[in-house]
């Protein structure tokens, strides 16, 4: 069965230190259990292009995202568009991000997040490609931001969804994709999201696993490591299939087919 799956993780954070000893390892984990294609992110500069570096290792199950995070705004400088706009330009990268706000934890001041987003925002814009977002206790302020842009960008990602039921209809007023996490998989704070998953149309969810953060909390197995990886997907696709009443292979299916009109696969 995981051989028909070819699910898509659209988030791992491939590059994060806790892979260093196991990127291949982790990789052939992932596509055994039919997981085939991974989306890195890209969270500033650096980031974004060790993201291509391991694309290129990878290119038959790899694609990237290049773009600065809202904890990394404050060490943008806008002199540096035009590297990302260069790195940007790569065939492997598919979308720009991961872009946003964060007024949870701000370790950018506030302004500087909104500058630097909307710089990405524009860079979008010029080169046509989706935009991968971020947002943590921000969604008023972001919604206004993306709706000054929505009619000239070509598609938006939610990342990382785990907001209430208005910001998730805000979103999708807005035409955007969602993305489900692990989150869902929490019955301390994830249940919130199990009444609104059959809110989100079939074309506008996917799924990712935000590797290596929010480990499954419902597997049977956990590993000791505590790590996640993409091999964990099939996890929350089951979780979503669950309370959206779908065959899990549906769901599969339809995630799939979704990431690859997204991603421009």
């Amino acid at each position: 069965m995981s051989e028909q799956l070819n699910l898509i993780d659209i988030g791992v954070n491939l590059t994060n230190s806790r892979f260093d000893s196991d990127r291949e390892a982790v990789i052939e984990r992932a596509i055994n259990v039919g997981v085939t294609t991974l989306v890195l992110t890209g969270t500033d500069l650096a980031e974004s292009e060790a993201a291509l570096s391991l694309c290129q290792q990878w290119p038959e199950y790899c694609f990237s995202t290049a773009g600065v995070h809202p904890h990394y705004a404050k060490d943008f400088h806008t002199s540096q568009i035009n590297t990302l706009k260069g790195l940007a330009k790569e065939p492997q990268i598919k979308a720009l991000g991961e872009m946003g706000l964060d007024f949870n934890r701000n370790f950018s001041p506030r302004p500087i997040q909104e500058q630097v987003f909307i710089q990405q925002l524009e860079l979008a814009v010029e080169l046509k490609l989706p935009v991968f977002c971020h947002e943590r206790d921000a969604f008023e302020r972001q919604r206004d931001i993306l709706k000054d842009f929505r009619d000239h960008l070509v598609d938006i990602v939610i990342h990382c969804f785990t907001g209430e039921k208005s910001s998730l209809y805000g979103y999708l007023d807005l035409d955007c994709h969602i993305g489900i996490t692990g989150w869902v998989c929490d019955e301390r704070r994830g249940y919130h999201l199990h009444p609104l998953l059959k809110d989100i149309p079939d074309n506008r969810l996917m799924v990712e696993t935000d590797a290596p953060y929010l480990l499954p909390r419902s597997l049977e197995k956990k590993p000791a490591n505590r790590r996640n990886e993409p091999c964990y997907l099939p996890e929350v696709v089951k979780t979503i299939a669950k309370h959206v009443n779908k065959p899990f292979e549906q769901m599969a299916k339809e995630t799939t087919e979704t990431a690859k009109a997204f991603f421009r696969l």
